[in-house]
C-alpha cells in the first residue's frame, strides 16, 4: 500500500536529533491531525526501520479502536519527522518511559496523563 504523506520528504527539517524512532499514526502523517495523545513505552527491540525504537507512540485522538487494530495505518518514523509534522511533541521527547501527554480539543498544550498505561503493558 502506498502511502501519500501530507509533508512532501523535501520539507522535513532537522528540528531534534538522538531520539530514534517511533510509531505515529496515519491520521497524523497522511491526513495531517495534529498530535494529540503521545506515550512513551519501553521500545521495541525489533524494528526494521534501521535505528533503534525511542518507544515513543504518536497519535490524533481520533483512532477508533478498528483503526489503532489495523497495523497498516500505523509506519515506523524518525522523531525528528514527527516533530515537524507537529513541533509542540519537542519539549517532552526527554520524559522517561512510562509518560503519556494528551493535549484536550479545547487547548493547543498538552497536559500529562497520569495513570494510563498501554493496553498491552
Amino acid at each position: 500500500m502506498t502511502k501519500t504523506f501530507k509533508l512532501p520528504a523535501g520539507d522535513i527539517k532537522r528540528l531534534v536529533d538522538g531520539y530514534g524512532g517511533c510509531y505515529a499514526s496515519d491520521k497524523i502523517t497522511v491526513d495531517g491531525y495534529p498530535v494529540r495523545f503521545m506515550y512513551r513505552e519501553h521500545p521495541d527491540q525489533d524494528t526494521d526501520s534501521g535505528w533503534c525504537d525511542s518507544g515513543w507512540r504518536f497519535m490524533s485522538g481520533f483512532e477508533d479502536d478498528e483503526y489503532a487494530s489495523n497495523a497498516d495505518n500505523f509506519a515506523i518514523y524518525r522523531v525528528n519527522t514527527i516533530a515537524n509534522y507537529d513541533p509542540s511533541i519537542i519539549p517532552f521527547l526527554d520524559a522517561p518511559v512510562g509518560s503519556s501527554f494528551e493535549k484536550p480539543l479545547a487547548s493547543e498544550r498538552f497536559v500529562e496523563v497520569s495513570g494510563w498505561t498501554p493496553a498491552d503493558s
